[in-house]
């Protein structure tokens, strides 16, 4: 399947196609339900269900679940469990759209792909309200989440006709969808779950869903219709050439220090929650803080940061000082580190109630997303830019499998946060991605011959906030 080079219903909004704005409506609404729901989900599992052995007892298959996880690592508790139960999501829902692109490809069509994957999306949100379909539920969110975002950013190139210059900017309105929907979700979600309940706070996930559903069907005269192709052999692929192989195995080399990053990232999705719900004062006056509002900081931290970025960036090129690719990912990795290691200083923070105070997560949340603009939109952009026209998506298809690693590990690692304590705990976490960065300095000039620029490539925008989440 593939999409048309238009026509679609003409009209522009904004000075972009109304197209646009669909697919980053529907993003939005994407992000609020699934931003939503994540915040929650651990505090969730470790806060409620997992708790009462009887409600456990009725989840549909969690009996196997649970054998199987402990057949890999050992007897777990029931946060231990929880938290290797969401970096077993996380990790599937950043990888699934992998094979959901290729669904939308070859066999369904992206327009079918994006609206069954946004229906199995709402209808798991809807099925977490009941125990009993608690493991169905994240299965269809996970394949929810493969099919839609595998299919929904793909249609924006079919809205432009070659050689517009509207192309350029339309990502990054694109990710304004996603950035905006991750900042307001936890706060709506993490409020309406603290005054009426989890369920509650889950059901407004997938009314969020389901309005990105309607709003994705209602907008389809603004979107370019598909075709049928025929994907017929045309010949063998050419082989690599000898530089082409060069930089695929620059690239290869690269991963495991993306996976080391991305492990300390994806922490912050996961312990980061029970670690501030039992050690962060979250007292002001008489109102208590719900944890899920600091997961907003991460949505609205990327438009604060871009123009940031790019400004010390220019400031540096002008006196010709400017940080090549592999020194950003360095310091990227090392600031990042940093700032998880700041979490390590809550004992020593402590007020008269042997909490840390709030100030503490909110300094962290400064540091490490400016970190996190050194890394993730670089990293995108070196894989985009230095991978070889024909395995280019493939490519930065496994760049993305790093996010999932990293959700893996940090699953497995999250076991050993009850018997190491949150200081330690934090410290190995800072030392993981810390180190990654001392290696990238260490290694750029190895780097640098592997994965010199190709000069035919056209590098996409170095700054994409979205792709942190």
């Amino acid at each position: 399947m593939a999409d048309q080079a238009l026509p679609a219903k003409q009209g522009d909004l904004f000075g972009q196609p109304r197209g646009l704005w669909v697919l980053a409506g529907t993003e939005f609404w994407d992000r609020m339900s699934f931003h939503g729901m994540v915040a929650m989900l651990v505090l969730y599992m470790t806060g409620d269900l997992l708790l009462h052995p009887e409600r456990v007892a009725t989840i549909i298959g969690f009996a196997a679940f649970r054998s199987t996880l402990e057949g890999m690592a050992g007897p777990l508790s029931p946060q231990a469990l929880a938290l290797q139960t969401f970096g077993l999501y996380y990790a599937c829902v950043s990888g699934l759209p992998l094979l959901g692109g290729w669904i939308g490809d070859r066999v369904t069509g992206r327009k079918f792909a994006v609206s069954s994957g946004a229906a199995m999306m709402t209808a798991g949100h809807f099925a977490l309200a009941f125990d009993r379909t608690f493991l169905i539920a994240l299965v269809l969110l996970m394949c929810g989440a493969g099919l839609l975002r595998g299919n929904l950013s793909a249609q924006i190139k079919s809205l432009y006709a070659d050689g517009d210059s509207r192309e350029v900017n339309a990502f990054q309105y694109y990710y304004m969808g996603i950035n905006f929907g991750a900042f307001f979700a936890p706060i709506v979600s993490g409020a309406v779950a603290a005054v009426w309940g989890w369920h509650a706070g889950f059901a407004v996930a997938g009314f969020g869903m389901l309005i990105g559903l309607m709003a994705y069907l209602g907008g389809q005269a603004w979107l370019p219709a598909e075709q049928q192709q025929r994907h017929a052999a045309t010949g063998a692929r050419a082989p690599l050439t000898p530089i082409e192989r060069q930089r695929v195995f620059g690239l290869f080399l690269v991963w495991p220090l993306s996976v080391c990053y991305w492990t300390a990232q994806a922490q912050i999705w996961n312990v980061y929650n029970v670690w501030l719900r039992d050690t962060v004062d979250l007292q002001l006056g008489s109102f208590t803080i719900p944890v899920p509002w600091f997961q907003a900081l991460d949505g609205l931290a990327p438009g604060l940061f871009i123009p940031l970025v790019l400004w010390i960036w220019a400031q540096q090129a002008k006196r010709g000082q400017e940080p090549d690719v592999f020194s950003k990912l360095a310091i990227g990795c090392v600031i990042f580190g940093l700032s998880v290691g700041l979490l390590a200083a809550g004992p020593l923070l402590a007020g008269a109630q042997s909490r840390a105070p709030v100030t503490l997560p909110l300094l962290f949340h400064v540091t490490s997303n400016l970190g996190a603009m050194y890394f993730a939109p670089v990293m995108l952009g070196l894989y985009g830019t230095r991978a070889p026209q024909s395995l280019r998506g493939t490519l930065v298809g496994i760049n993305a499998m790093a996010v999932s690693a990293g959700s893996l590990i940090s699953g497995w690692m999250g076991g050993l946060y009850e018997s190491l304590t949150p200081a330690p705990f934090w410290l190995l976490n800072a030392a993981i991605c810390t180190a990654a960065g001392l290696v990238f300095w260490l290694a750029a000039p190895v780097l640098r011959r592997l994965l010199a620029p190709i000069p035919e490539a056209t590098a996409p925008p170095i700054i994409e906030g979205a792709v942190l989440a």
